[in-house]
């Protein structure tokens, strides 16, 4: 008998599960300033990848965080957009918002230097999702 997957009993886990990974929080940022098409995702988010992105909306559209519509038109036209779950993140981002703007600038050039230090060690190209 297939055994029952256990489930996060951490909030923290929970919200990981569903938003966790690179480039996540970013895309939900820009999906709540209202639906967007594909391009103009990539545009608003500088250094991310077709597949990076691809991979991500899939990922959120199979969680219930975006709908995808697919418009029967030439040329074919794809809009994403927040669910009401997905919108209620929208507080969570505002906080991590005002947070993120509070850090002193000599934490986050700390910060930075130690990400890029970490980076080439590991060997990982500049640039990469944040």
């Amino acid at each position: 008998m297939a055994r029952k997957a256990q489930l996060p009993s951490c909030g923290v886990e929970r919200f990981l599960l569903l938003l966790g990974g690179p480039w996540a929080t970013l895309i939900i940022r820009e999906l709540l300033h209202g639906p967007q098409r594909f391009m103009d995702l990539r545009k608003a988010l500088v250094g991310i990848s077709a597949h990076t992105l691809t991979h991500r909306l899939r990922r959120f559209e199979q969680n219930g965080l975006v709908t995808r519509t697919a418009f029967a038109e030439t040329p074919p036209r794809v809009v994403y957009e927040l669910t009401p779950l997905g919108f209620s993140l929208e507080g969570i981002l505002y906080n991590m918002n005002d947070w993120g703007n509070s850090i002193p600038e000599d934490v986050l050039m700390t910060a930075l230097a130690n990400e890029r230090q970490l980076r080439h060690s590991a060997g990982s190209p500049q640039g990469r999702a944040p």
